[in-house]
C-alpha cells in the first residue's frame, strides 16, 4: 500500500452496500473461486480497522463507464496468470468464499486517511472478515484511469502478502527509493507494481528487495500462488515442438493466448505445402496504441522440422512484434515465451497476447517520423512506405512517453504538420497510420521541447487553401468574415486543434474573430 498499515483486528467488519448505481459488470475469470471485487459505485464501510472504528460512508468513484473499464482491464491483466477473478459485479464477489476475496473501494472519499493513494491491510485477502482495501481516486492526478488501476493493483497486492518494493544504491544500505519508480522511458519503460509505476508504461510483479533491507528479497508470484489459496492459471498451450503440437490448420488465423509463468512458452505447429509469403504478429494484451497497460514482452522463436532454431524475434524497443517473411514448404514449429529488455529481466513478462498470421506481405513497411522545434513552433515529417493507399494518418502525443493521445488527423497525402504546442514542457510524438486494408501501424516516437508560447490563447493558421487550422487553450467561439465585414461562419470551438472548412470561399482575405474566458483575439486569413 502506499502508507502501510500495521493495525490490529479490533472487531469484525460489517459491510453494507449504500447504493446501486449501473457499473459494466466485467470479469476476467468468472469460473474461478478468488475474486477481487473493484467496487466503483460506493459503500459504507464499519470495520475496527479502519478511521478508529468509525463509519466510512465512501460516495461512487464518479468514473465514467469506459475509465471503469480501462481501469477493470488494467488490474484484470496484472491479475492474469493467477486463478483469480477480477470483477466489477458485487454477486460475484458474494459468492466467493470469506477467505477468497476482497473488496476494492474506489472512492474520492479519503479525508479519513491522508497522504496516501491508497490503503489496504497486509494479508487480509484470506483473513474472512471482508475488510476492504481503498484506492482513493480524487488523489491520482491527470493520469486517470492508469493512476487508479496502479493503485488498485498495487493495494491488492498488499491483501495478497506482498510488500513494497524499494531500490538501493551500491552501499546497499538505505533505500534510495522507498517506492521504486522503475527505469527507462517509452513503450518497455518499467516499474514494479509494489513500488511505484505511475510514470511507466510497463508494470508487473517483481522479485526485488523491500524497504526491510537490499538483500531481503521479495518473489512476489510465489508469494501471491502459494499464500492466499488460489495459483495459476492452467497452461493453454504446451511448449512440446512434435506432432501433438497446437496445429494450425492455414496460414490465416487468430489466437489468444496467455503465458502464466515463468517457464511457460506456448508452441503452434504449421505445415505448408508450398513455399508462401507470411506475416505474423503477436500483440500483448493492452488498451491501446504502443501498449500501455501490457506486462508481456513477446519473443518469438521459429524451429523448422528437426526443432533447428531458424530465428529469433525480440525487438528491444518494443512490447510486441511483427514477421514479415517467405517461408518454404516444410514444417515449422512458433515458440512464443515473455521475454526481458533493457529495463527488466523476464521474470514478470506474464499476460495475454493475440498471435495473427496471413498469407500475404504487409501493406505498410515503414513509417519514419522526424522533427524539429524552430522557437514555439513544432515541425513535424514523415515519410510512408506502402504498398497499398494509406487511409489515415493521426499525430498523436504523449507527455510521459507511454500514455498517447490524439492531436489531430491530417490528409492521406500529407507527409508534413506544423502547429504551436501551448505545452512549454516535453512532447513525444508519434503518428498512427492505416492502410485501406485496415492494417494499422505506429511510427517510431520523437521527442520535442515546447517553449513558452507568450500568453496567447489562439494559434492560428493564417495561409490556408480548404481549412483553418486553430490550436486553442481553451473552448472557444468564432465569427469568420470577409474584408466586407460580411459574416461568412460562426460557431464553436474545443480545447486543442480544431479545423474549420473553407473550401468553397473564393481567394483572398478574411478575418477571424475567437473569444475563449473573457478573452479575445482577431486574426488575418489570406486562402490562396
Amino acid at each position: 500500500m502506499k502508507k502501510l498499515s500495521t493495525y490490529i483486528m479490533l472487531t469484525a467488519a460489517l459491510l453494507l452496500s449504500l447504493n446501486v448505481f449501473s457499473i459494466p459488470k466485467l470479469n476476467s475469470n468468472p469460473s474461478a473461486s478468488a475474486t477481487i471485487f473493484l467496487d466503483f459505485d460506493g459503500h459504507y464501510v464499519v470495520s475496527g480497522m479502519w478511521n478508529g472504528g468509525n463509519p466510512i460512508n465512501c460516495i461512487a468513484s464518479g468514473m465514467s463507464d469506459p475509465q471503469i473499464t480501462e481501469v477493470f482491464n488494467r488490474v484484470a491483466e496484472d491479475y492474469r496468470p493467477f486463478d483469480i477473478n477480477i470483477t466489477t459485479d458485487s454477486t460475484k464477489f458474494l459468492a466467493a468464499p470469506l477467505t477468497k476475496r476482497m473488496r476494492l473501494i474506489i472512492t474520492p472519499t479519503s479525508a479519513w486517511f491522508p497522504g496516501a493513494g491508497g490503503v489496504a491491510l497486509l494479508n487480509s485477502f484470506t483473513r474472512g472478515d471482508d475488510t476492504p482495501c481503498f484506492a482513493f481516486c480524487d488523489r491520482l492526478g491527470p493520469n486517470y484511469p492508469k493512476a487508479v488501476a496502479e493503485v488498485c493493483s498495487h493495494e491488492s497486492g498488499h491483501t495478497v502478502g506482498l510488500s513494497h518494493q524499494s531500490k538501493y544504491g551500491a552501499d546497499c544500505t538505505t533505500p534510495i527509493e522507498t517506492y521504486n519508480i522503475g527505469t527507462g522511458s517509452g513503450e518497455v519503460g518499467w516499474a514494479p507494481i509494489m513500488g511505484n509505476g505511475y510514470y511507466r508504461n510497463m508494470t508487473n510483479w517483481n522479485n526485488g528487495p523491500t524497504p526491510a533491507g537490499c538483500t531481503v528479497i521479495q518473489d512476489n508470484l510465489s508469494i501471491i500462488t502459494t499464500q492466499n489459496g488460489f495459483g495459476y492459471r492452467t497452461d493453454d498451450y504446451g511448449q512440446a515442438m512434435n506432432s501433438g503440437t497446437y496445429s494450425l490448420a492455414t496460414l490465416n488465423f487468430s489466437l489468444n493466448g496467455i503465458i502464466s509463468t515463468n517457464n511457460d512458452k506456448d508452441a503452434f505447429r504449421l505445415v505448408l505445402g508450398q513455399n508462401s509469403n507470411f506475416h505474423l504478429t503477436a500483440v500483448p494484451f493492452n488498451v491501446g496504441g504502443s501498449f500501455p497497460g501490457a506486462n508481456l514482452d513477446i519473443k518469438i522463436e521459429i524451429y523448422n522440422s528437426a526443432g533447428t532454431l531458424i530465428n529469433t524475434y525480440d525487438p528491444s524497443e518494443t512490447m510486441g512484434l511483427s514477421i514479415d517473411t517467405v517461408l518454404l514448404a516444410g514444417t515449422y514449429y512458433f515458440l512464443l515465451d515473455g521475454t526481458s529488455n533493457a529495463n527488466i529481466g523476464e521474470y514478470g513478462s506474464l499476460g495475454a497476447y493475440t498471435i495473427s498470421g496471413n498469407s500475404g506481405t504487409l501493406p505498410i513497411h515503414d513509417i519514419s517520423l522526424t522533427g524539429t522545434a524552430d522557437k514555439t513552433k513544432h515541425i513535424l515529417n514523415w515519410n510512408i512506405i506502402a504498398d497499398e493507399p494509406i487511409k489515415t494518418i493521426i499525430v498523436e502525443t504523449s507527455t510521459d512517453g507511454s500514455v498517447y493521445t490524439p492531436l489531430v488527423s491530417v490528409a492521406p497525402g500529407s507527409n508534413k504538420f506544423s502547429y504551436v504546442p501551448f505545452k512549454d514542457k516535453t512532447i513525444y510524438y508519434r503518428l498512427k497510420v492505416a492502410s485501406i486494408l485496415d492494417q494499422t501501424m505506429y511510427s517510431n516516437t520523437i521527442v520535442l521541447r515546447g517553449e513558452t508560447n507568450m500568453g496567447k490563447s489562439f494559434f492560428v493558421s493564417t495561409l490556408v487553401k480548404n481549412e483553418i487550422m486553430i490550436n486553442a487553450a481553451d473552448n472557444y467561439q468564432y465569427q469568420l468574415g470577409d474584408m466586407n465585414g460580411r459574416m461568412i461562419k460562426a460557431g464553436t470551438g474545443s480545447k486543442g486543434i480544431n479545423k474549420i472548412n473553407f473550401n468553397r470561399e473564393p481567394d483572398g482575405m478574411y478575418i477571424i474573430h475567437l473569444f475563449s474566458n473573457n478573452k479575445k483575439q482577431i486574426e488575418r486569413i489570406i486562402k490562396q
